[in-house]
């Protein structure tokens, strides 16, 4: 008799489900698809006067209207090894700027560097950037030119983006490495590439990222190095649709840099920028 009731009201509470499906939620339709639109590459040019530049034709400090300083040793999430100061390891004099690593105690660390940055009148949202740089040398050393976003409008390292137009480390010497990164591929799995330029540290070379909605080019001397195609799959992807400011500086050690070891012998050494221009990107 239990059996026989639980048996009634099962068939009776699946005919009523039934009857109100039927008539009141009819099958679900099969949802439509929205194609993904593809960003369209337009051929984008750039203008030829930059809108914001440093020939460095001055003696002094860097002009401070056009640059400031990360300052500290917090090791900056790679566990570095040196104290960026508020510009004493920088100087402009002969036509060029100059960064220079030393070993030397300051701050709680063993050796000091400058990482300068060009937040503000140098930040850009897509654009030619262009930056003519002498490499420093030595074991430990890990020199870069690269960008970051003014604003973290998609969250915190890496969903905001990161470009790294040059990157080296001392202990794989004239290895140039250009890389983006984002919240898809970020740290060892960023996407790049690299090119061996053998006198990256005893002539200047010309480190240049063109940066237009569709894409992410690097070049080395003019010479392509790499691409990064928008995917059309949004911020993870693609943060590059915010505007972005310029860094140099020469770290030491650190997760890359100091996988070999520090060598102390190698310093003071430095890195030589004789020009950093931006150009406009011409809208189309």
């Amino acid at each position: 008799m239990r059996i026989y009731y639980a048996l009634s009201g099962a068939a009776i509470i699946l005919s009523l489900a039934a009857c109100s499906g039927s008539k009141n939620n009819p099958e679900p339709k099969t949802p439509t698809v929205v194609p993904k639109v593809l960003p369209e590459d337009k051929g984008w040019t750039f203008e030829t006067t930059p809108y914001f530049s440093d020939d460095f034709d001055y003696t002094g400090k860097p002009d401070n209207s056009k640059w400031t300083y990360d300052v500290g040793g917090s090791g900056w999430g790679n566990n570095e090894l040196e104290y960026y100061t508020d510009g004493a390891n920088a100087d402009v004099a002969d036509g060029k700027l100059t960064i220079t690593a030393k070993k030397e105690n300051f701050g709680g660390k063993n050796y000091t560097s400058t990482r300068l940055v060009s937040k503000g009148t140098g930040s850009m949202l897509y654009g030619r950037v262009k930056v003519k740089a002498k490499l420093p040398s030595g074991v430990g050393t890990w020199p870069a030119i690269w960008m970051l976003p003014d604003t973290y409008a998609y969250g915190d390292w890496p969903k905001s983006g990161e470009i790294d137009i040059m990157e080296m480390v001392g202990y794989d010497p004239n290895n140039i490495h250009f890389t983006v990164h984002n919240a898809l591929y970020n740290g060892t799995n960023g996407k790049g590439n690299n090119m061996i330029i053998p006198t990256a540290s005893t002539d200047y070379h010309i480190y240049r990222t063109d940066w237009t909605p569709y894409a992410i080019r690097g070049y080395y001397d003019d010479t392509l190095v790499y691409t990064y195609i928008n995917s059309g799959d949004g911020s993870p992807a693609w943060p590059y649709d915010q505007k972005f400011h310029l860094l140099l500086n020469i770290a030491v050690g650190g997760n890359w840099g100091g996988v070999q070891g520090v060598n102390d012998g190698a310093f003071p050494t430095t890195m030589d920028v004789d020009y950093v221009r931006f150009y406009k990107m011409i809208d189309k």
